[in-house]
Parts: structure tokens; sequence; C-alpha cells
């Protein structure tokens, strides 16, 4: 009997599901080095395994990428869950992962020292960043879970320590998929006031799970680029997380961050206290150290003293107002100067001067113009004659021309 040929597609299809029946290969456990990893802009991650003489090609979907905490880096050593299964088109199978652990030592715990390195290196742990706490602040923000210890903790102290400070309760989730993006949201929100001096952020002990949000790279920056000082408080003495580390302030536990942000009110009041009875005993003591030096001082000594100062001070009076006339007549002889000067020109220029020296103005009598040409006037016109007395009221009789004249003195010679 003669066989079937089979196509491709049904020997890939074959393959497949003899592979996917098998129990071993639908539920496998792999470990290897990781290499050529890559993630896809669709978001699916591809990479390679190997050992020392073989070597499987892997990949990961988005979903289970989103879940992995870490960074996977090439030649990182892993364990891997998944199943293997195969790729019909091409006819290869593969391991498709569900899960990632780094070899020896937990997820959480690389993916903290990962972050952890890459956050020391750009510089958010240098104390040049760090803020002061206020030393005596009016209102706080505290960013806690209102379910928990912590915010009971926090109260409690703050009303013991000092009452009349205010606390503004920002209530988020601590732990869980949701807590550090309400966390950061939360930061920035108070980062909106103008009312809040110092900012408290914590929540009780747990495992490195239950603390993790506080080790979220979205919590870490909110709080390094908070303009409000942030003390940190998670967990107990013994938790350290890297909101820790970036924070302004660390406190052990949150009783302790209460305590680091408030003072004592009593305190304060007994400080005020000794610092005025401190201000009263100087003054009085520099009061009493003057009336003494007063009271030695010979009075004839001091009255001398008085008038002597009195004296210099009216000599040098009597200097000033010398000094200031002195420079008030040379001014006002400057300006008499001038004015005379003035005078002169404006004698030269005053036709009554003319007249004082025994000239006459011939004026027309209808307009009191000026005549100063015997061709604006003929025989029987009326003319005046002003003089430096009066006028004289005249009738011409004759006009007699320069050129006549010069030609009848000619004649005559």
């Amino acid at each position: 009997m003669k066989l079937r040929a089979l196509s491709v597609s049904e020997l890939n299809k074959y393959i497949k599901r003899i592979i996917s029946a098998d129990p071993i290969l639908n539920n496998i456990h792999l470990k290897g080095e990781v290499s050529n990893f890559k993630i896809h802009h669709s978001g699916h991650a591809y990479f390679s395994l190997k050992d020392d003489r073989s070597k499987i090609n892997c990949i990961m979907f988005k979903d289970d990428v989103h879940k992995v905490k870490y960074r996977v880096t090439e030649g990182l050593n892993v364990i891997v869950k998944g199943y293997v299964s195969t790729y019909e088109r091409d006819g290869q199978y593969q391991l498709y992962v569900h899960e990632i652990e780094p070899e020896g030592i937990g997820s959480l715990y690389l993916a903290l020292q990962q972050l952890k390195d890459q956050l020391e290196k750009e510089g958010l742990f240098d104390r040049m960043y760090k803020r002061p706490i206020p030393s005596f602040p009016k209102k706080i923000a505290v960013i806690t879970s209102l379910t928990g210890a912590a915010i009971r903790d926090i109260l409690s102290v703050i009303q013991r320590r000092n009452p009349t400070v205010h606390v503004v309760i920002v209530p988020v989730t601590v732990q869980g998929e949701t807590a550090s993006a309400e966390i950061s949201q939360a930061i920035g929100m108070v980062n909106h006031r103008t009312d809040i001096d110092t900012i408290i952020l914590g929540r009780g002990g747990g495992s490195i799970e239950e603390l993790w949000a506080f080790n979220e790279e979205i919590v870490v920056r909110s709080i390094f680029s908070s303009q409000i000082p942030i003390i940190s408080a998670v967990g107990h003495e013994s938790d350290y997380t890297i909101s820790d580390l970036v924070a302004d302030l660390r406190a052990p536990t949150p009783s302790a961050a209460a305590e680091l942000a408030v003072p004592v009110y009593m305190d304060l009041k007994n400080r005020v206290d000794t610092y005025i009875y401190h201000m009263h005993l100087a003054l009085e003591k520099y009061l009493s150290e003057k009336r003494n030096l007063l009271e030695r001082s010979d009075v004839l000594q001091l009255e001398r003293r008085l008038k002597n100062k009195l004296r210099e001070d009216r000599q040098h009076l009597d200097m000033v107002l010398n000094n200031l006339h002195v420079q008030a007549n040379r001014l006002i002889d400057k300006n008499k100067s001038i004015l005379v000067g003035y005078g002169h020109k404006l004698d030269v220029l005053n036709p009554f001067a003319t007249l004082r020296r025994g000239y006459s103005i011939t004026l027309h009598p209808m307009n009191r113009k000026a005549i100063t040409s015997v061709e604006k006037i003929t025989v029987g016109d009326d003319i005046n004659i002003m003089l430096t007395d009066g006028e004289i009221v005249c009738k011409v009789a004759d006009v007699v021309r320069e050129e006549q004249e010069f030609e009848n003195t000619e004649d005559k010679q």
C-alpha cells in the first residue's frame, strides 16, 4: 500500500499536535543564559536561552513581559517557565515563556539593585539635593493609607508634641498594582499647594513585595522632583526602600517621622522664655554699665568738652557764611557787568540818544514814519521834525537834491 504524501503544512501541524500533547513539554522549567534579548515594537520579547553546547529560541508575549520587574540583560542566568511548541509557518519549535526568574536571586531583589544602581549614577541620592526639614512647620501633609497603623501613630505623636501644627491627610493605596501611581499623583498634588511645609510619606512594615510600591521608579522620581521636603517612613527600622535613599530625610518608623517633623511645643516655649530672660539680663547689665560710667564722669570736664565742641561748630558756621557772602558778591558783580554791557548796546541803538547829539528825525505827519529821502516829499508837503524836547511842524518850501547842490557849488567856484 502506497502512503499518501503529506504537505508541509500538514507535517508542521502534526508535529505541533504531538509536541503539545507531551506533558513535559507542555509545562517545562528551563535554565540557561539569556542571549540576544530584544523587545519588539509590538511589546513581545524575543531571545535565546543557551548553555555551553546548545540554544533554543524563546518568545515572551507582552502581557507576561509587563510582569517582569527587573531588566533582563545579556548574559543573565535565568530559570524560565513555559511550554514548547512549533511556529507552523517556519516549521521551527521554540519555547513560549510565561515567567522568567534570575537564577540564584529573586527577581524583585535584582530589580531593586538595578534601579538603585541606575539612580545612583544619575546622582539622585547625592546629599547636595537634600532639602532641610523646616524647624517650625505650620502645616504637614501625610501621604499614607487611611486603614494602616502608620496614620494613627503619626497623628498621635504630632498631637502630643505640638497640637498647633495642622495635618493634611492624603489617602493612598500603599501596596498593589495601583499604589505607585497613586503615591506619585499624591506627591504632585501636594506640591501644587503653597501652604504645606513638610511631607511625611510612609506605611507600616511588610515584606519586600508589600513595600514594593516605594521602590518603583515613578515614586522615586516624584520624591526627587518635590519642591517640599519629604520625610520617608516606610516600614520598620530594618526595612529599606529606594524612597528612603532619595528622600530628604529617612525615619526608621512612621512615629519617628512625626517626631523629626514636629518640635515639642513646650520645648519651644521654654526655649523662647529662656531667650527672653537672657535678653533682659543682658539689657540690664548694659544699662547698669553705662549708668556707672556716666556717674564716674567729671561733669565739669564734660561741660568743657561740650562748650569746645559748640565753639568749633560756631567757627565752622562763620566760615561757611563768610564763604557764602563772598560767592554771592562775586555772582552779583558778574551779573552787574553783564547788565551794564547790555545797557551800552541798547543805548547805541536808542534813537533818542541820536537826538541828544544834535540830530533830528523828520516824520510824515500822517503815518508817523521817518522820511529818509527827498524823493518821498514834494514842495508844499507838511512834515514834522522831532527834536529832543518836542516837534516842529513845517511846510516844505523847496527840495534841494544832493546832485543839484553839488553842481551849484562847482559853478560858484
